[in-house]
């Protein structure tokens, strides 16, 4: 409360009404270092999206349907939580006549149109960041360097990457693309770091000139002498130049991301200049994985497989005779995932939630939260890590001991959704949105549903979470071959438990029409929470046939034991 006070005296020094805190950085990636989360720092929310808006009388916490539960866990007390986009900023303020501040180098245009649009209030862009002005004890966090993607896991060099883009840039006449996206960087010049916790990036910027001249922007201590080498066709600068270098161009025509480029560099580029504002062309590119990313993600898939797998033997077989704790099981999955010798960290925070905190869409065990397993609980686990070669995301849902007739109605409601998805025939031009609605149709029979998309895109040993493509209502994207995505249905009930089941998967081709999705995921489903009877013939066949496959990938990796619990695991329902 003590922050907020403070953050209300600055409105009062400033002259405003109100101020706008958001969940990311400067580079706008999902993940941010906790040096640099100013919303959890304020708020306390921990979840991965959101933003806060304090006011001299009033604060808001603005959560996705995703995290409303956990918001007024963490939150509640000290804000008013609203849940987006059923209510927006706009339509709390839409009569006030009020001055909100914001940091400009935390905004792009389109995040505060889609806000603030038909409202009268005047959004004032601040030269400080007021959170940054507030005495805060923050983590000092030891960086480390960025690293090169070898050919044999990238698949295709950086020149190649380029070559691709300057044919987009030069049929539409551009003179510079404005990289402003880490993960774009990333996937261009096949380098990776490690300067958020759980995705893969190097924060860093890059100018690239319709002539193929390449600058890139970044703390220039991250590059070491053998990384130099393998970016010797390339402008390496600090990243505290990049300012001076944009005000240097004077009558370019520049493409800017219209997502990720802030307010305050857009507004540095376009003094002398002429600004195309679309989505960076880099994201579909490497939404579109070449054979050897595909090759390596199955590859990756078997290993954590098999580290999954493993690991729910282990709780089935323990969770009796010993009490377990989230946080105590969650640190067991690590364990088994780092025995891996390509095992190289998570890819998200693990969502590790028993009974009631299962319903919690995106929770996260903490200290306080910590609840030990029972015997009759549903356990959700949600978790992922990067591999050296390639990136997973898998959830499961766990009974232990828990029979109840509709824990398996639901159930296996959100498994017919899955299954739908997984056997769904793609047409050139089919997009998520269609598919999103079969994935639900066996909820919405028994008027339930969830308030999440059915899935999103999955990138290659960078982001778990990547645009554009994904199985939710509104996204148009046509899914091509090569695009890897989520599957990942469910259902929460508040204070009670929650659901969802969750593999990979990616497109390939089934003839000169049609597409087809290929499971990655490589993990049991849990058949004592199946209801047959509720299951049509091709459904069965779906399970019996996915478990095959499951026992065939991982049997030589098991232990003599561990056979005997995969042969039951795998057997046909």
């Amino acid at each position: 409360m003590e922050k907020i006070r403070r953050i209300k005296y600055l409105l009062k020094k400033n002259g405003l009404d109100g101020y706008l805190i958001p969940k990311n950085d400067e580079f706008f990636s999902e993940y941010v270092s906790d040096n640099k989360d100013n919303l959890k720092l304020i708020s306390k929310f921990s979840g991965s999206y959101g933003f806060a808006l304090i006011l001299k009388k009033k604060n808001y916490l603005f959560v996705d349907g995703r995290y409303s539960l956990q918001a007024k866990k963490e939150s509640g007390t000290n804000f008013t939580i609203v849940t987006i986009p059923k209510k927006m900023p706009k339509d709390i303020l839409k009569r006030k006549k009020i001055l909100i501040g914001f940091d400009p180098k935390l905004f792009t245009n389109n995040s505060l149109l889609r806000l603030f649009s038909k409202t009268k209030c005047k959004l004032i862009p601040v030269k400080h960041n007021l959170v940054e002005q507030i005495k805060i004890n923050r983590k000092k966090i030891k960086f480390k360097k960025f690293f090169f993607l070898q050919d044999k896991f990238s698949g295709e060099n950086s020149k190649k990457k380029i070559r691709k883009l300057l044919n987009i840039l030069k049929a539409k006449k551009i003179d510079l693309q404005f990289i402003s996206a880490p993960e774009n960087v990333a996937w261009l010049i096949n380098i990776r770091g490690k300067d958020t916790q759980y995705s893969l990036l190097p924060n860093s910027y890059i100018i690239l000139d319709s002539m193929g001249k390449i600058y890139l922007f970044c703390n220039y201590k991250k590059i070491d002498n053998n990384l130099k080498n393998k970016l010797k066709n390339i402008s390496i600068l600090d990243v505290n130049s990049i300012e001076k270098f944009l005000r240097s161009y004077k009558g370019k025509k520049i493409q800017i991301d219209i997502n990720t480029c802030s307010i305050y560099f857009k507004n540095i580029i376009q003094q002398r200049n002429f600004i195309i504002e679309k989505q960076d062309p880099i994201y579909f590119l490497k939404s579109i994985k070449n054979k050897t990313e595909i090759k390596n993600m199955i590859k990756a898939h078997i290993y954590d497989g098999v580290a999954l797998t493993k690991f729910l033997f282990w709780l089935k077989n323990n969770f009796k005779r010993k009490k377990f704790t989230e946080l105590q099981v969650q640190k067991k999955l690590f364990d088994f995932r780092k025995n891996n010798g390509s095992f190289d960290s998570l890819s998200f925070p693990t969502i590790s939630g028993s009974g009631p905190n299962g319903a919690l869409i995106h929770y996260r065990a903490n200290k306080k939260s910590d609840r030990t397993l029972k015997d009759g609980d549903i356990f959700l686990l949600d978790s992922g890590a990067h591999y050296k070669y390639g990136t997973t995301d898998v959830t499961r849902t766990i009974s232990l001991g828990n029979t109840q007739s509709r824990i398996k109605n639901i159930f296996t409601r959100v498994l017919k959704g899955h299954i739908a998805v997984a056997n769904y025939r793609l047409k050139k031009n089919t997009s998520g949105d269609e598919i999103d609605y079969v994935a639900r149709k066996p909820l919405k029979e028994i008027n339930l549903d969830y308030a999440h998309g059915t899935g999103h895109g999955v990138g290659y040993f960078s982001n778990v979470h990547e645009g554009p493509q994904g199985i939710s209502r509104g996204n148009k994207i046509k899914l091509k071959e090569g695009m890897i995505l989520s599957n990942e249905p469910g259902y929460y009930e508040k204070g009670k438990f929650g659901i969802r089941i969750e593999n990979l998967i990616y497109i390939s081709k089934k003839n000169k029409k049609l597409n087809k999705f290929e499971n990655l995921t490589l993990v049991p489903i849990d058949k004592s929470l199946i209801e047959k009877k509720l299951l049509i013939k091709s459904e069965i066949e779906w399970i019996n046939k996915y478990h095959k496959k499951v026992f065939t990938k991982l049997i030589k990796f098991m232990k003599k034991s561990e056979k005997i619990n995969l042969e039951n695991a795998c057997s046909n329902i």
